[in-house]
């Protein structure tokens, strides 16, 4: 199944429901939030109003923005409290991970990981790896807080340089130090495939 190449429009958030043990976590969270909101985009994320996922919907509903958390059953007292899953703007539950995970891909138009843990890196390793399959060409950005995720970097490189990754360049997330670059970095990257590609580009969707 296809869809024509569209401007960016909404932007899903992985990260951590935890605070970690930096501050700059926080503070990320709530700039990309905030930058979000200020360029009129939707949050696409999973839910959770606790740690670093916090702070991201937070500083989008702060500025104005819409936010669509997307959740599991059994994670609603996990992750969340259900009076601030009433602030949200929309709020899916979903029966389990899988189906969260597959809403949150098809209501986005790019994905964004800033730190977190085991489930962070799950998530988004799974989107690279459907980018290396040919399965969307969605664009993938690594919030690379104080270099959060420069061992991530270093094992993808290794692993192509093992010969492991024959497509290596269908597996290139931007690498951006700051969150409030990220929008910024998304539009322009967007807008330079309409100009290699034109208005007919063609993007797979799961």
């Amino acid at each position: 199944m296809t869809e024509k190449n569209t401007p960016i429009r909404s932007i899903c958030v992985y990260c951590g429901s935890q605070s970690g043990r930096d501050q700059s976590y926080i503070d990320a969270g709530r700039a990309l939030g905030k930058s979000i909101a200020e360029n009129h985009l939707r949050l696409v994320y999973g839910g959770g109003t606790k740690g670093i996922m916090g702070a991201v919907a937070s500083g989008v509903l702060s500025h104005g923005g819409r936010v669509t958390g997307i959740i599991p059953e059994f994670l609603m007292d996990m992750e969340a409290t259900r009076h601030s899953l009433g602030q949200l703007s929309e709020l899916i539950v979903t029966p389990d991970m899988h189906d969260r995970k597959h809403k949150m891909f098809e209501r986005s138009d790019a994905f964004v990981t800033l730190p977190g843990g085991i489930g962070t890196l799950e998530e988004i390793v799974e989107i690279m790896t459907w980018a290396q399959l040919g399965r969307h060409r969605k664009p993938i950005v690594l919030v690379n807080i104080n270099g959060f995720w420069d061992p991530l970097m270093t094992l993808i490189h290794h692993m192509a340089d093992a010969g492991f990754i024959h497509t290596a360049h269908l597996v290139q997330p931007l690498v951006i130090d700051a969150a409030e670059d990220v929008v910024p970095a998304l539009l322009a990257h967007w807008a330079s495939q309409v100009d290699r590609d034109g208005n007919d580009g063609i993007i797979s969707k799961l």
